[in-house]
């Protein structure tokens, strides 16, 4: 790849001729160090009426997620209870595991038991339409749709299933209790759930935190469920299959027998009112849909024990008895079983270590990127000593930066994504040091533009906690999406490059994120300004393989950068009287020759006030941030 030399002589051509977005035209930069927490639709976790539309699953959840969970075989013994021998046998069960949950050692983890059809079997659950519900799983997990939840498959068959699926009914009856008697302590006691014990008393008492359901034969096993083991499970799917325990077909030959008699078991029970609730599902075109609903029906006419607070059918439009559709039941009905934000993730104090933060659960996968990952530090020392990681920045203290962590650990909560790859895994083997790069996303308002902050720390270190983090949540407090980068350093070369590299998975992913690709702007300190800068100057197309827009406004805080284009956006500067790093004549110098262009620059300086202050809080740059913002805002108005 051919690139600029960034000499003087050539500086100087550049800002009197144009500057070509070819690859051939791509800037050197110099290798020295500068001196210087796919948005998905909200699922309603309350019904208003019985009948209910599914949400559909976004396009990607049908792609590999970035974080994936394992499925793991189980074979453990049981019994023979179908056909009444007790005689001992072999099972085989699947269980996934959610991306994260080996190293999430202090977190528990709801269960869903999901029973395959007739023609199914218990691997084939994770498997079929090259794991289609897995990837769902995966998605679901990484995009924090649910709370943290294990998915086992387990199988009603004995060996192979019977030729008529008819014949499987007393096998689907089965089933509950070998649950409950063998698969479930075996899951249970090997995986961090809410069961304190497998004995039934522990089982019982962990049941708000598990749910069975099943398709088609699994429904009827589902069915039969509620009827013998409701005190070991509160949440129930039965999808496209009616209830059988009066006779085959007899929940829709005898609907209102079979709903008198499930109610009958209601009543007799403690959990009549809030301890259970029903989730039946299927597609309009399924040849289960009327045997299903016409049950569901009779059941709600009982509203004593069926009122829409335990009973809800949910249908999707055009769906078929068949695999496919079984995604969008799941993706609508995990959620409201197992709602994110269940479990309260801890704050932190200053008195927190710096391995609080790294281990925290809601930063797995990135936790080491919150504070300056680069930097050697000492996994036992408390947050209120943080000023040591940032060297190169002023106005530190651990009370702002425990209140930035909390704020992000509020943000994940809440059930926002807060972190993404911009390098593919193909990308990262490639170049192992870009594991170290990805965005951290504070949302806006949806379809507002988008800002980059880029944290200084000399091409060192990302000063991202000081700098990054507190800048970009001021940012979509005033309504914009915002993201810090977390980048490579050694020096301007591949910062840039992943720089360029972010602009260009945000603009691929505008839609999901629901970003305008219109309008952007870049922000800097220190380092960081050198990065908005250069993009201003070439683009992504300067350092990577995609041409995008150059960005709308630069925002540059206290940096010594002095190149500059006659395509340079406007340009927004701010430095202190007091720098001892960055030099105030080179910036307002670069001002005065961007002006000088017709380019629209502003250069403010402000008294008593030394480098890397950040957001400047308690010092006479607090609230530049919106100051700068109005400057963007000319250029947003403008376009549109």
């Amino acid at each position: 790849m051919k690139k600029m030399m960034l000499q003087t002589i050539l500086l100087c051509c550049l800002c009197l001729a144009s500057c070509s977005d070819s690859e051939e035209n791509r800037p050197a930069l110099p290798p020295d160090q500068e001196q210087e927490k796919p948005e998905t639709p909200d699922r309603p976790h309350n019904y208003t009426g019985l009948m209910n539309k599914t949400y559909s699953v976004p396009v990607n959840y049908e792609q590999e997620a970035e974080q994936r969970g394992e499925v793991v075989r189980i074979d453990y013994d049981t019994h023979d209870y179908a056909e009444g021998t007790g005689a001992v046998r072999t099972s085989t069960a699947y269980v996934y595991l959610p991306y994260g949950y080996e190293e999430h050692t202090d977190r528990r983890y709801n269960v869903l038991y999901f029973v395959h059809g007739h023609y199914g079997t218990a691997a084939s659950f994770f498997q079929d339409e090259n794991g289609l519900l897995r990837k769902l799983l995966d998605h679901m997990t990484e995009n924090g749709d649910m709370a943290p939840t294990i998915v086992v498959s387990p199988s009603y068959n004995y060996g192979n299933p019977t030729p008529n699926y008819v014949d499987a009914d007393p096998y689907c009856e089965a089933l509950p209790q070998e649950l409950v008697n063998d698969l479930i302590p075996i899951v249970e006691s090997r995986y961090r759930t809410y069961a304190e014990s497998t004995d039934a008393a522990g089982l019982e008492s962990s049941r708000e935190h598990r749910a069975i359901g099943g398709f088609s034969m699994g429904a009827v096993t589902t069915w039969y469920a509620l009827e013998h083991t409701l005190d070991y499970f509160k949440f129930f799917m039965p999808v496209s299959a009616d209830c059988w325990s009066l006779g085959a077909f007899a929940g829709m030959n005898r609907p209102t027998e079979t709903a008198e008699y499930l109610a009958g078991i209601i009543r007799q029970s403690p959990y009549a009112g809030t301890g259970f609730y029903i989730w039946a599902a299927s597609g309009t075109d399924d040849s289960a849909y009327r045997e299903t609903l016409v049950q569901v029906e009779a059941m709600a006419r009982l509203t004593d024990v069926f009122p829409l607070s335990n009973l809800t059918f949910h249908e999707k439009d055009g769906a078929q008895h068949e695999f496919r559709p079984m995604t969008e039941y799941l993706y609508n009905a995990l959620p409201f079983f197992f709602p994110n934000g269940q479990d309260t993730y801890k704050h932190l104090t200053t008195a927190s270590t710096v391995k609080d933060v790294i281990e925290h659960e809601a930063f797995t996968g990135f936790g080491q990127f919150i504070l300056p990952a680069e930097r050697r530090y000492d996994y036992d020392m408390p947050l209120a000593n943080v000023a040591s990681l940032l060297p190169y920045h002023n106005y530190v203290t651990g009370e702002r930066a425990v209140e930035t962590i909390n704020t992000m650990i509020d943000y994940v909560q809440d059930g926002n994504r807060l972190f993404y790859d911009i390098y593919s895994g193909e990308d990262k083997r490639a170049d192992a040091r870009k594991n170290n790069t990805g965005l951290f996303f504070f949302r806006g308002e949806p379809g507002k533009p988008f800002a980059i902050v880029c944290p200084g720390g000399g091409f060192s270190y990302v000063g991202a906690i000081h700098e990054g983090f507190p800048l970009a949540i001021a940012l979509s407090e005033m309504g914009y999406n915002a993201f810090s980068i977390q980048y490579r350093t050694g020096g301007a070369q591949v910062a840039c490059e992943d720089l360029a590299q972010a602009i260009d998975f945000i603009m691929r992913n505008a839609e999901e994120l629901q970003v305008s690709t219109e309008n952007y702007s870049l922000w800097g300190g220190s380092a960081g300004a050198r990065m908005a800068a250069y993009l201003g100057s070439y683009s992504t197309q300067g350092f990577i393989n995609a041409t995008h827009d150059r960005p709308a406004a630069v925002i540059m805080g206290y940096t010594g950068h002095s190149e500059y284009t006659q395509n340079d956006p406007p340009t927004y500067v701010i430095i202190g009287e007091d720098d001892a790093i960055a030099s105030t004549a080179t910036m307002r110098r670069r001002v005065e020759n961007l002006q000088a262009l017709g380019i629209d620059a502003e250069f403010h300086l402000l008294p008593d006030l030394r480098h890397g202050f950040g957001l400047g809080i308690g010092t006479t740059a607090e609230g530049w941030e919106k100051d700068a913002v109005r400057f963007w805002e000319k250029y947003i108005s403008r376009k549109n």
